[in-house]
């Protein structure tokens, strides 16, 4: 009696999962590939991936609650209200939201990863260091002095980044034994 009833229900459910499924199964399979290719360190692609998964799931979710016939007068109503509600909230929390996509723009496009040494070109607050990790919200530097320090994912989009690749720090930083110039700045990297 069920199944005679809710055929059509049953094979729309089936078709939106298989969608769905396949759907994420080549987005994870093109990131990987680019992470491979962009000799990406695996925690970060883990990171990208489950952006997917929720996405992924969050389209199956709102895809049956139409397939089932969720009355979408009813719907709209709760929709809206959770909406404005989280509206409300990523407003305040804008900084957040910013972090998180700063994080997936610099997965896919950005030119420097974790073994790269940086400097940022800010006013106030310049830093230098080498990356030891790149978060969803913040990456993490050692500076030549040794410290740890997080820097948001959305100020390394706005600020000046000058990249020194790992082959390069030492020409980089390379000071000749008989200089004795007292404006040279020695650095030593652990």
């Amino acid at each position: 009696m069920f199944s005679q009833t809710y055929t059509p229900q049953l094979i729309q459910t089936i078709a939106h999962l298989f969608i769905f499924i396949l759907f994420r199964w080549i987005l994870i399979v093109l990131v990987k590939r680019f992470a491979k290719k962009s000799e990406l360190v695996g925690h970060r692609t883990g990171l990208i991936l489950k952006h997917i998964n929720f996405v992924t799931i969050f389209l199956i979710i709102l895809g049956l609650i139409f397939i089932w016939g969720v009355d979408v007068k009813n719907l709209g109503v709760v929709a809206s209200s959770i909406f404005a509600v989280i509206g409300i909230a990523f407003f305040a929390q804008w900084s957040i939201l910013s972090n998180i996509t700063s994080g997936i723009i610099m997965f896919f496009t950005f030119p420097y990863k974790i073994g790269d040494y940086i400097k940022i070109h800010d006013k106030e607050f310049p830093y230098e260091g080498i990356i030891e990790d790149i978060k969803t919200f913040h990456l993490i530097l050692k500076t030549t002095d040794g410290e740890m320090l997080t820097y948001p994912n959305s100020l390394m989009l706005q600020k000046g980044v000058t990249v020194i690749k790992p082959n390069d720090i030492n020409e980089f930083f390379h000071v000749a034994e008989d200089d004795d110039d007292e404006n040279v700045k020695h650095h030593t990297i652990d």
